[in-house]
């Protein structure tokens, strides 16, 4: 097991520590529902060191990834990212990845325990390019900001430029809504990036990354909204980030901070601080994977692997560009979408109150005694006093509002497919 490399500052903060993909990560700091509360309600911190990062250096990187990724590489400038997959020759995924356009190479964020696999899939079709594959993970580290708030931690940080005049045009405040946060002291759209020397702590890169809001695709022709649940009503409302949406606003929910080894420890503690002032907390992976299952938000390894191709996920939107030209896997995946459907698509499911325990990945989803799809995430949510899911439903069977049953080693319950996110 690879260790986290604050495993001693983590355990001054009484964290209790588990494995994920052979990497080390802490489970929760003791009270993991009022770490879920702050990521909902104020802002949590979380160290995600444990994920994957490389770095693509050389003068063909960018020609040469986006001959290799399913979003289209060649349109982003410096300080802007993106979100895309690698896919097999038959469309099948390999990974998902955050793509960051830096000024002299490009930064990949994944799943842990994926970075051997995914530098031989890209060194495979190196030949001629002036390309260099670089693990970044001994040189720098992965902290994150995530919630409502997350924006005024960064800002309490005072390490990007607050305090100056502001510029206009000016943009609301977090905090209060009034003008007081110029455009360019926060990276502005998801996936922006900027980056700031400090002579301290070196250079850190702040990006906007909503991780736990996710953006749902329109219902499909004839897909109600469901009913009899409280997680399709308004009595159980979703926290809101100041700012959100889709192409063209602004998101201030989610901020990733890429620092130095060596600062690593500090800037951990300076963001756990702020938090603290706005009534957050630091928190573990408990906390944030139930908070991501709330959101309807798929990953890889759990809701994604290798037998999905992209266009099933519910990722298309924002991970697959189909103008941008060829890649490994675009005859497969253009193909799919031209038919205009897949044969199963990930979904929502409201499970049965009274369970004695919550599915595990892959039992079986039927409907009306045929086998229709699988279970892959479950949880027990605090949001919303539910037992939910996400799963795969066949084509036939995965309309919003239908129900299925659940077979699982102790037996068969009811279930009913729901919207994303569970609170919609």
């Amino acid at each position: 097991m690879n260790p986290l490399l604050l495993h001693e500052f983590h355990r001054s903060l009484n964290a209790r520590f588990a494995e994920f993909n052979s990497a080390e990560i802490v489970a929760d700091y003791g009270d993991w529902l009022a770490e879920h509360t702050a990521l909902r309600e104020t802002a949590g911190v979380i160290d995600l060191s444990f994920r994957s990062r490389i770095c693509l250096a050389g003068a063909d990187r960018v020609r040469f990834l986006h001959g290799q990724v399913t979003n289209d590489v060649k349109k982003l400038r410096v300080g802007e990212g993106c979100y895309a997959a690698t896919t097999t020759a038959k469309g099948k995924m390999e990974s998902d990845l955050n793509i960051f356009a830096l000024a002299d190479e490009l930064l990949l964020d994944f799943e842990p325990g994926l970075t051997e696999k995914i530098t031989q899939r890209l060194e495979k079709f190196i030949v001629a390019d002036d390309v260099q594959i670089v693990d970044a993970v001994p040189h720098y580290g992965l902290l994150s900001v995530q919630g409502p708030k997350a924006a005024e931690v960064i800002h309490a940080l005072g390490l990007f430029g607050w305090g100056e005049t502001p510029a206009e045009p000016q943009w609301p405040s977090a905090k209060t809504g009034s003008p007081g946060v110029s455009p360019h002291q926060l990276p502005a759209k998801p996936f922006d990036s900027l980056k700031i020397s400090d002579a301290t702590l070196g250079e850190i890169y702040l990006v906007n990354q909503s991780r736990l809001i996710s953006f749902p695709l329109p219902a499909k022709r004839g897909e109600g909204q469901g009913e009899g649940s409280s997680i399709n009503q308004a009595s159980s409302p979703r926290p809101s980030p100041p700012l959100s949406g889709g192409e063209g606003e602004i998101s201030l929910s989610g901020f990733d901070l890429f620092v130095p080894n060596n600062s690593l420890g500090a800037v951990a503690d300076k963001l756990i601080a702020a938090a603290k002032q706005i009534g957050g907390r630091v928190v573990g992976w408990k906390a944030f994977e139930t908070a991501r299952i709330e959101e309807g938000i798929p990953r890889f390894g759990a809701d994604m692997d290798e037998t999905n191709i992209p266009l099933e996920c519910g990722i298309e939107n924002r991970a697959v560009t189909y103008n941008k030209g060829c890649y490994i896997g675009q005859e497969v995946i253009n193909r799919i979408h031209s038919v205009g459907h897949v044969n199963k698509e990930l979904r929502g499911l409201r499970l049965a109150k009274d369970l004695n325990s919550l599915p595990a990945r892959g039992d079986k989803l039927l409907h009306a005694s045929k086998e229709v799809g699988y279970v892959t995430s479950a949880v027990k949510s605090p949001a919303f006093n539910e037992n939910i899911a996400l799963g795969y439903v066949r084509r036939e069977a995965n309309q919003i509002g239908n129900d299925l049953t659940l077979r699982t080693a102790t037996g068969e319950s009811p279930v009913k497919i729901v919207p994303l996110p569970f609170g919609k």
